[in-house]
């Protein structure tokens, strides 16, 4: 589940597994299933959940793993106790997850296994034969190394098949989302307003504050009776703009001040508001000179993008993996490689063989954090590093168009990002369910002490 670009796998550049797996969903499993096949010399198990496993060893793997990615993200390392609890609690709910996929009938079958371990090895450039070899001196057992990427891809496929059918989006929740869309929408019509503006300086004495405001005054009474708002602006106004009426400029209304917003509501182009409006900065007198249709909340700007999207690892952390992209941003810049090419080589997401091209897609299609930053770039613009859940990405914009968008359709549309927003929310109740559920039997381990 997601709205990821292209429910995208996240690419390895160069970890001492490459994970890039295609679009299956365990495209991430690789370097996991290779610490859980590890042998280390007198491990022992730990736990017992349902009818599988947890060793010392992988606790202790995990923990240290923990204790790094937040010395990594500059966040202060737990301590080794607090490390191999979160460890053993990650590791207890991912057999969980395994022993309720089988239970229920989830299937991986050899055919699907040898294609994301045949993908591994081509991202490693290795043949199988290297793979396996690699392996072996890495002391990794092949045969576990297949099986935990098994479960890895068990994890994924009955946690999305599980929790997309509990998430629940109401036809009232669709209209109210709607509805605060086409009020948003009618919020951030454009206006232009011309201003009098008389200031009074925030060390003025209350005389001074007086004869300001009969200043101002007289210009409102002025205008209300007809006479011209320009020439009344040009006599009395101390705006920079007084020289041409007044005039603020053609902005959308959340770029203007909200008591001004409030202040023309009502008024039809051509009118000026019935009272002083007052600020910090002095008296205005307002005049509505245009007010923009509402936007259509049915026209949508599509987006065409592409990307490419690499996944930091143990071995290739978050900064470096960002440096990368980084670089490879500077030579398609230089011209010394295109993008495509790029995305074809590296990226892991399923749209890799298409030069990234994630085709034309609406509001609200990818997280926000991707979307935030694809919005903020120009056509052909390429963004700096972007970090998402998925990963770490380079985008680029291709095309942009207006598109009416059919009602229903539009009503689909809001039903998946409702869907998103409550994924994470369901995904962890549906877990503490299958947790309280299960038989967990703890053993001997330091996590315990």
């Amino acid at each position: 589940m997601g709205t990821g670009p292209a429910n995208a796998q996240p690419a390895n550049a160069k970890p001492a597994l490459d994970t890039r797996s295609g679009p299956t969903p365990a495209a991430a499993a690789a370097e996991e299933a290779a610490a859980r096949a590890r042998r280390i010399p007198g491990d022992h198990i730990a736990v017992v959940v349902n009818s599988e496993v947890v060793t010392a060893g992988e606790i202790a793997g995990r923990a240290e793993r923990l204790r790094d990615e937040a010395r990594r993200s500059g966040q202060p390392a737990p301590d080794l106790l607090s490390a191999r609890e979160a460890a053993r609690e990650q590791l207890i709910e991912e057999r969980v997850l395994v022993t309720y996929a089988r239970d229920s009938g989830a299937r991986v079958d050899e055919p699907e296994l040898d294609r994301v371990v045949a993908n591994v090895a081509v991202q490693n450039r290795l043949t199988m034969p290297q793979l396996i070899e690699r392996l072996k001196a890495d002391g990794i057992d092949v045969k576990r190394f297949r099986e935990n990427m098994r479960d890895q891809m068990l994890q994924e496929r009955v946690r999305d098949r599980e929790v997309v059918s509990r998430i629940r989006v109401t036809d009232g929740e669709i209209d109210t989302y709607l509805e605060e869309r086409q009020a948003a929408a009618r919020t951030n019509a454009p206006l232009n307003i011309a201003q009098i503006l008389v200031p009074v300086p925030s060390d003025a004495s209350a005389a001074e504050r007086e004869a300001r405001k009969q200043k101002a005054t007289l210009a409102l009474t002025r205008v209300r009776s007809g006479e011209n708002f320009t020439a009344v602006s040009k006599e009395l106004s101390d705006d920079a703009n007084r020289d041409r009426g007044g005039e603020i400029g053609l902005r959308a209304a959340n770029r203007l001040p909200d008591l001004f917003v409030k202040a023309v509501a009502n008024l039809a182009p051509g009118q000026v508001s019935p009272e002083l409006v007052v600020s910090e900065a002095g008296y205005h007198v307002l005049k509505l000179i245009e007010r923009q249709a509402s936007a259509d909340a049915n026209v949508v700007t599509e987006t065409r993008a592409r990307h490419i999207l690499l996944r930091p690892s143990d071995r290739l952390p978050p900064e470096q993996v960002a440096r990368r992209l980084a670089e490879a941003k500077r030579a398609i810049e230089v011209g010394r490689a295109k993008f495509e090419d790029l995305a074809k080589e590296y990226s892991e997401d399923g749209t890799a063989a298409n030069g990234g091209d994630l085709g034309w897609a609406p509001p609200g299609n990818f997280v926000p954090e991707f979307e935030a930053a694809m919005d903020a770039l120009p056509l052909n613009g390429i963004s700096e590093p972007v970090q998402s859940r998925f990963g770490i990405h380079l985008i680029q914009v291709l095309e942009r168009r207006e598109t009416k968008i059919d009602p229903q359709k539009l009503r689909d549309q809001a039903r998946g990002v409702l869907r998103e927003r409550k994924f994470e929310t369901a995904y962890k109740e549906w877990v503490k369910d299958l947790r309280d559920k299960a038989f967990v039997e703890l053993r001997d381990t330091e996590a315990n002490d």
